[in-house]
């Protein structure tokens, strides 16, 4: 009996008919290579020297097909890389389908993916919606907004916004202030418009430079990345132009154009006046500077700086060229496996590749968690649960498990003296995470000295007197005021007093004056209330020291004679002796700080700290900040929100009072940063109690 045909000697499936092949530019090293287009979903595959002599070949054995570029080229593939090769085109369904694949693709087309739990979970995570077909409109546009692509024009929009920038920098403290102030039901709505105009704006410069380059844009619509709405612009047939700097040209417009909309919109905010006008220039000026430089220009996911990353090296596929580097790095280095390079580059370029993997991967574990906590936090707590689990799951758990499973299935290859140190270093690093460490608490405060006092008015006044600023001793006089109405008022009532007894005593002298002695008197004991009153008002004008200590912060400007109200300070009086610090810490903290710990307190602008310990721990959250040097509005570290003449915390904040070992410089009143010692605690335990608390306070549907 004949013993059945290999693989490689079997004669490869015929191509799909409606593809189309097209010479791309070269790659970095000189090797040509050419683009596969599929033209039923318009997608592209860019295939290098050896693909392309497979492709003239095509319809012999793998076997045939190798031995013939053997002989008539330089390259000397085996059999098995054009099976590699032939794998690659039947997984993206570019091979002509036979019988079996007609049928699987019929059952495919036939069953209902919402059915299927991988068919949720893909649209979940991820789906397109198209909407139009621009190509008629992009013509038209292209021919008519021509001039926009003018260099002249591109110098005209750098030098406005550059003017936009300058002046908002003149105007820093309202800009500041508008940023503060945005946080609102109005300022959501508002930037809610200005993001969904910029964006919009920003895949039409795609699509527009696209059609300038003769390249058709099939759709534009809206794609849902874990249910957030983003518009796309198919640009997929960039890959048709040879040159890098076009694709680099389609790729970078949309920055470009956000980047325009932002200094203008700039310049536009600094020139105009307070009003809805200025308003809208804010929204589109901030939502764009932050998209465009914080989201877009990233190269680490999958938006614009990745694709313009690519073209500026002209490297394709460059998220997962440079991860296959980081794993066969991972395994030679960790594992000690002896795995091959996936390709061949200098030791320098290799490194930097890896170096790129890896922190690509740290920023997806990051952004990924970040999205899956949202995701949590928009839904009912069933619902939240479940699709924080399969985010977790599927962008984290699941690439990971994917790795230690080839791991393991390659155990027997492992040297025994890499897995000693592997098992070693697990084994310290547990250790590390469960010993309990020192750690530190880090929160803003303001130093003040422990007793001081503001002097205001009792009720406006008159400033008769007032001390000149140094040093004064308890009972000394600060400020004496003086209250016309109220001498007035002593001046009548001593009058009346004089006129009743006055009366009494003729009464006393008259037969029938008996009978009006009693409400004489009750008249003079009213008289001698109101002028007792009256003097203990004139009293409280009098305004002295309860302590010694320095009299400070006086103004310059107060004159006898001026009138001084009730809501604004005469002066300070400190007692420089003793010092503390009113610090605002976070609730997920606060339970880590315990009476007597230390504490260093930096003052702003300096480097050295001074010493201290807590003294007092609130129980309850700050209902108002007490210190307005604090607020982010007034230039502080904490966010805010006002409500009627208060500043709330947001978020919740606890007090923590801490006595000073020494006063901070110039003695004066200063904010500054804090390290407080916390409680010592196991990272390990730590983890598990804040695990346990979230499960215990979640677990009630």
């Amino acid at each position: 009996m004949p013993a059945p045909l290999q693989l490689e000697d079997l004669p490869l499936p015929p191509l799909r008919e409606d593809l189309r092949l097209s010479e791309a530019a070269a790659d970095r090293g000189g090797e040509p290579s050419w683009v596969i287009q599929d033209t039923v979903i318009n997608r592209f595959y860019r295939i290098g020297w050896l693909e392309f002599e497979c492709l003239l070949r095509w319809g012999q054995t793998p076997r045939a097909i190798s031995e013939q570029i053997s002989r008539q080229t330089a390259l000397k593939p085996d059999a098995e890389q054009v099976l590699d090769f032939r794998r690659f085109l039947d997984q993206n369904q570019l091979l002509r389908p036979g019988p079996d694949a007609v049928d699987r693709l019929r059952a495919q087309s036939e069953g209902n993916p919402w059915l299927t739990w991988k068919g949720w979970l893909h649209h979940y995570l991820f789906f397109r919606i198209p909407l139009v077909r621009p190509q008629r409109m992009l013509r038209w546009l292209s021919k008519y907004l021509g001039w926009l692509f003018h260099p002249l024009m591109g110098l005209l929009v750098l030098a406005l916004s550059l003017l936009g920038l300058v002046l908002v920098a003149h105007q820093w403290d309202a800009f500041r202030s508008a940023i503060v102030e945005s946080f609102s039901a109005e300022g959501i709505v508002g930037f809610a418009v200005a993001v969904a105009f910029g964006k919009a704006l920003h895949e039409m410069g795609h699509a527009l430079v696209a059609t300038r380059l003769g390249l058709k844009v099939a759709h534009m619509g809206v794609a849902f990345v874990v249910l957030w709405p983003m518009l796309y612009t198919d640009t997929g047939e960039a890959w048709k132009l040879r040159s890098s700097r076009q694709r680099l040209a389609i790729a970078s417009a949309g920055i470009l154009t956000e980047l325009a909309i932002a200094g203008l919109a700039t310049l536009g905010w600094a020139v105009c006046e307070p009003g809805a006008l200025r308003d809208g220039f804010f929204y589109l000026a901030t939502t764009a500077w932050l998209l465009s430089l914080a989201l877009n220009a990233s190269p680490f996911m999958r938006f614009d700086g990745y694709f313009i990353l690519s073209d500026l090296l002209d490297f394709p596929n460059l998220h997962e060229r440079s991860q296959r580097l980081a794993r066969t790095a991972l395994r030679r280095g960790l594992l000690g496996l002896p795995d091959e390079w996936p390709e061949s580059f200098s030791t320098a370029r290799r490194n930097s590749l890896i170096a790129f993997a890896m922190v690509t991967w740290a920023y997806r574990l990051v952004l990924f968690a970040g999205i899956a906590v949202a995701v949590y936090l928009m839904f009912f707590k069933l619902l939240g649960i479940f699709l924080f689990a399969v985010e977790v799951t599927w962008f984290i758990v699941r690439p990971i498990y994917r790795e230690l499973g080839h791991w393991w299935s390659r155990r027997a290859g492992i040297p025994m003296r890499r897995k000693f140190l592997v098992f070693a270093f697990l084994a310290g690093l547990l250790a590390l995470l469960a010993m309990p460490w020192q750690t530190q608490i880090h929160s803003y405060g303001v130093a003040r000295a422990e007793h001081q006092l503001r002097v205001f008015a009792p009720f406006p006044a008159l400033i008769r007197d007032i001390h000149g600023m140094g040093t004064v001793r308890a009972g000394d006089a600060l400020v004496m005021l003086e209250q016309p109405d109220i001498a007035e008022r002593v001046t009548r009532s001593e009058a009346g007093v004089r006129s009743f007894n006055a009366r009494l005593t003729g009464l006393l002298a008259e037969p029938a004056g008996l009978s009006e002695e009693a409400a004489t008197r009750q008249r003079l004991d009213v008289q001698i209330q109101e002028q007792s009153a009256a003097r203990s008002e004139i009293a409280r004008l009098n305004l002295q020291a309860p302590f010694d200590g320095q009299w400070r912060d006086v103004d310059p400007n107060w004159q006898a004679g001026q009138w001084a109200g009730t809501k604004e300070a005469l002066g300070v009086l400190v007692d420089p002796r003793t010092w503390q610090v009113d610090a605002y810490v976070r609730p997920d903290e606060v339970h880590r700080i315990e009476g007597g710990a230390g504490v260093r307190f930096y003052p702003e602008g300096h480097f050295t700290p001074i010493e201290g310990r807590v003294v007092a721990i609130g129980s309850t959250r700050v209902a108002q900040l007490e210190h307005r040097q604090l607020a982010s509005r007034f230039g502080g570290p904490l966010a805010t929100s006002k409500q009627g003449e208060a500043l709330v915390p947001t978020p919740a904040l606890f007090h923590v009072l801490v006595q000073l070992d020494a006063p901070p410089p110039g003695m004066q009143e200063v904010r500054g940063h804090l390290q407080i010692d916390g409680a010592r605690r196991s990272l390990l335990g730590e983890g598990a109690t804040q695990l346990l608390a979230v499960v215990r306070r979640e677990s009630g549907f």
